[in-house]
């Protein structure tokens, strides 16, 4: 970051009204970055000074100005996962603005908006994922935005942010709205679509805005947010890295670049960290070094979990695992059989881990992208499981009841036990004396099953389907 000078105290210049979002996000060894969006004419952002576009922010008495992370501009239409007819270019008529807040600083507000600054030590953690509304027409998918009981993230959120949490951690995919509502589909007319700021407000801002007032985010890429996708709106808005221009999904011929980030951890106690992975464009199946159209992501993969390794070695501090696809978890696609985990990181993980697939100090794996809860132990060395992907999108087909026990979700990984449901909801994390309460709650709020982690086991009140 800049550098920027100090002034005394003194109320923003941008007026509360202004801001389409104040919140913070947790980067890299705990690092918080409070960021801000303002609305922005492009063509005024092009003639006005590049400062003029954010708005001051207070730490501790001292007044600064925030600084412009990527100003307003209408992007080039790029290819995207969609044909070019289905598709158009992102606009984002909005200044984002940041500024690192020291990790000393006790008040932080923009304008009048106070800012909800890490805790050292998280007491209650809410885990979310998948949230976004669904409009997609290669699966002729259109999901019934305008109703909140079929799309119901704002009260996850409302109900979420009502906990009153200390971090949110989202696991990923927050959105979805990628084609335009056909006319004959009544639940999601005049909803915005495509890649830019419209629709992110729509699937993720406006409806989190409780959620993000209340405490600080960690957040997950989900492949949501790869670059044929919402990858523009994902490096603008919410990554914690510096903006870059060959990180920033705008140039195709930089993907390679820009659909992978090296990991980091976030500290949750002296003696506990979050590892962050980005798996934005992991696929399903096992990756195959041997093939050139694998081989990239399979290097990349494999230089990340390194890292990974890296991040996990720090001597008697243990590690939560954080990121999209599931590894040893399950789903059920299209109705077939039970599926294990997600086998494109199980390929790149046994080279490193060949039985165990993390590294020993690994605990506990919280991910997304099945829309199920599942909460798994396992009796063989293996981390505990939750899967939070019950935040909005249209939930995936339940997992067996009774469910078969005997399958593993990878080779050599025995199942234990096992808690799933595919209702809408969210996970919250209560810090114990010793280990972590792990809940499921519905929409509103609501306690569906209690889980108690020890060490990487995980023992639940209710095994089996939820009802």
């Amino acid at each position: 970051f800049a550098a920027c000078s100090l002034m005394p105290a003194q109320r923003s210049s941008v007026p509360q009204a202004r801001l389409h979002a104040a919140f913070v996000v947790v980067g890299e060894n705990g690092a918080a970055i409070a960021r801000a969006i303002m609305p922005q004419d492009v063509a005024q952002d092009a003639r006005a000074e590049v400062g003029d576009a954010c708005p001051e922010i207070t730490i501790d008495g001292i007044t600064q100005r925030m600084l412009v992370r990527a100003p307003a501009a209408t992007l080039a239409q790029r290819p995207t996962a969609s044909d070019s007819a289905s598709s158009k270019p992102s606009a984002f008529p909005v200044a984002v603005c940041e500024f690192p807040l020291p990790g000393n600083a006790t008040r932080a507000a923009i304008g009048d908006v106070l800012l909800r600054l890490p805790k050292a030590e998280p007491q209650r953690i809410v885990v979310i994922g998948d949230t976004g509304c669904r409009m997609k027409r290669a699966d002729s998918a259109w999901q019934a935005c305008l109703d909140r009981a079929e799309w119901p993230f704002r009260a996850i959120a409302d109900a979420a942010a009502a906990m009153a949490p200390d971090l949110v951690i989202h696991v990923g995919d927050y959105h979805y709205r990628e084609n335009a509502c056909p006319a004959n589909i009544p639940g999601c007319q005049g909803s915005p679509w495509g890649y830019g700021w419209d629709t992110w407000q729509a699937d993720l801002f406006e409806p989190a805005a409780k959620l993000l007032a209340v405490a600080p985010w960690v957040v997950a890429r989900g492949n949501h947010e790869e670059c044929r996708r919402a990858g523009q709106g994902w490096f603008r808005l919410l990554d914690v890295r510096p903006f870059a221009e060959s990180r920033s999904c705008n140039d195709p011929n930089n993907d390679l670049i820009g659909n992978f980030t090296p990991p980091y951890s976030v500290p949750l106690a002296a003696d506990l960290q979050l590892i962050l992975f980005d798996s934005a464009v992991a696929g399903s199946g096992p990756l195959d070094p041997s093939k050139p159209r694998e081989a990239h992501a399979y290097n990349q993969y494999l230089q990340q979990f390194a890292t990974v390794d890296a991040l996990a070695a720090k001597p008697g501090v243990n590690s939560f695992f954080v990121n999209h696809h599931p590894i040893l978890a399950y789903s059920v696609y299209d109705n077939q059989a039970l599926q294990g985990g997600n086998r494109a990181l199980q390929s790149v993980m046994k080279s490193n881990h060949p039985q165990t697939y993390y590294p020993g100090a690994v605990q506990l794996a919280l991910h997304g992208h099945v829309h199920l809860f599942e909460a798994i132990s396992f009796s063989s060395n293996h981390p505990a499981t939750i899967v939070s992907g019950i935040g909005g999108d249209e939930l995936s087909t339940v997992l067996p009841d009774p469910f078969p026990t005997h399958i593993g979700p990878a080779p050599g990984v025995t199942l234990e036990s096992i808690t799933h449901g595919n209702d809408f909801g969210f996970v919250v994390m209560d810090k114990l004396q010793s280990g972590w309460q792990i809940s499921a709650h519905d929409v509103y709020g609501t306690r569906k099953a209690t889980c108690v982690l020890t060490g990487s086991k995980l023992g639940c009140d209710k095994t089996g389907l939820l009802r």
